[in-house]
């Protein structure tokens, strides 16, 4: 269903990411008493009632130069009143109308977009003196509200009913679902931002040589190919002992939550300096949450002159990640637009692995082989029987075994069974994840 959309504008610190959460009906857009936390449009699945919305919350209004951090956020706010069917222009009835307001309220009416005025921080009657005064903005009639804590949500509804435009039905794509799910994570200044904006076509989230300028989590819908796509941009992701920063903990723990969603993990590089003790750890992070992984070598455009190194660096790979041995390491450059279809090809290739399934009958017939080939140690003299072993699960492949003292059994052996189940069924890259569950007979002497 192709839903029509409403942005939320309005200068910084009224309250626009807590109306956000509120439409959304969960916390996905960071709050916090700062102005200015929000910098990229970010959006969700917003409802009140029986009306559904894709709704957009903006960075906060604020007058700069153009070529400026806070110039590059008003221009992203523009666009979003651009795309939007309705604009909810939100001010601090507390605060009452600010000279600040005037000149985006003026912007908003020139777009020529329904604007429905939201008179925030009006809860238990607190701020209607100010709710009164926003009559001068020239928008209609204002809306106390508390996005805080729910006040005003049926004006709201009312209002949104009026100037919403009836939803469009919209086929589904060929696998029947609402696309594949991408996270792009790595650390500050990899170039994440860059490379979304180049593979959705347009300027959508805000770049700079400004490291940390991604703050939110934030989710795009995409086609590739003819499949659709939802791609998570992440804050870049810092060792938790050099984060000081209230926000930025909130950031990397969006970040967190962003690998959780997704079904694709792609862990971006800087080509120019990869493989750092961070980018290790963020590959460890996305195996331990047993998401498929691809790495992507960006800023290969510096590199790619350098005779051997893709291969070096894939031997590197290897050594340091033998949990995920076999992972595709794709060179791109975000900034010039190159390796963005072999990177997706990796990414749905990655997704297939992911989701495999062996019968047991194969699995039993590799157990067989594998056993005999390098049989369980003994211990105490007592040999480890390993009798059978099945899938339990995919997303990702998990594997169980049967036997008798498995508790005993040494890592080294195990690491021995997982390497032959992603070599024997094709299984690169993904993590692999074994039960061993000990026999429970009383009769079973072993």
């Amino acid at each position: 269903m192709d839903l029509p959309t409403v942005a939320i504008v309005g200068r910084p610190n009224v309250g626009k990411s807590t109306l956000f959460n509120r439409l959304v009906g969960r916390k996905l857009a960071l709050v916090d008493d700062r102005p200015g936390v929000t910098r990229d449009r970010r959006e969700g699945e917003g409802f009140i009632g029986d009306v559904a919305f894709r709704v957009i919350d903006t960075a906060g209004l604020e007058e700069a130069d153009a070529d400026s951090l806070l110039g590059r956020m008003r221009a992203q706010t523009e666009a979003a009143i651009l795309e939007a069917d309705a604009v909810l222009f939100v001010i601090d009835a507390r605060a009452g109308v600010l000279p600040a307001d005037r000149p985006f309220a003026e912007l908003v009416r020139r777009s020529g977009c329904p604007v429905i005025l939201i008179a925030n921080k009006a809860e238990g009657g607190a701020g209607m003196s100010g709710a009164y005064e926003a009559f001068s903005l020239g928008l209609g009639d204002p809306i106390p509200f508390s996005a805080e804590h729910g006040e005003g949500l049926g004006s709201l509804q009312d209002a949104l009913r009026e100037v919403l435009p009836e939803p469009d039905e919209e086929d589904e794509d060929e696998e029947g679902g609402k696309g594949l799910r991408v996270a792009i994570v790595g650390r500050p200044n990899a170039g994440k931002s860059t490379l979304i904006n180049r593979m959705i076509g347009e300027d959508r989230l805000l770049v700079g040589p400004e490291a940390g300028i991604t703050r939110d989590s934030i989710s795009l819908d995409w086609e590739w190919r003819g499949r659709r796509i939802k791609l998570h941009d992440t804050a870049g992701m810092r060792r938790r002992a050099r984060i000081d920063d209230k926000l930025e903990k909130l950031a990397v723990s969006d970040g967190l939550r962003a690998v959780r969603f997704a079904e694709v993990v792609v862990v971006l590089l800087d080509a120019t300096i990869p493989f750092e003790k961070q980018d290790l750890t963020i590959v460890d992070l996305v195996e331990s949450e047993g998401r498929a992984l691809v790495i992507g070598l960006n800023k290969w455009d510096l590199v790619a002159d350098q005779p051997g190194l893709l291969k070096s660096l894939r031997e590197d790979c290897t050594r340091l990640l033998p949990q995920v041995r076999g992972v595709s390491v794709v060179p791109l450059s975000g900034l010039a637009g190159e390796g963005i279809d072999k990177l997706m090809q990796a990414v749905v290739d990655a997704s297939e692995v992911w989701s495999r399934r062996v019968s047991t009958a194969r699995i039993n017939a590799w157990l067989t082989d594998a056993l005999q080939r390098n049989p369980p140690p003994a211990v105490s003299g007592r040999r480890i029987k390993i009798r059978y072993a099945t899938q339990v699960k995919s997303r990702p492949p998990h594997f169980a075994l049967f036997g008798n003292q498995l508790d005993a059994l040494p890592k080294s052996y195990t690491r021995y069974l997982v390497n032959g189940l992603r070599e024997a069924f094709d299984l690169p890259g993904t993590p692999i994840r074994l039960s061993l569950r000990t026999s429970k007979n009383p009769f079973d002497k072993g």
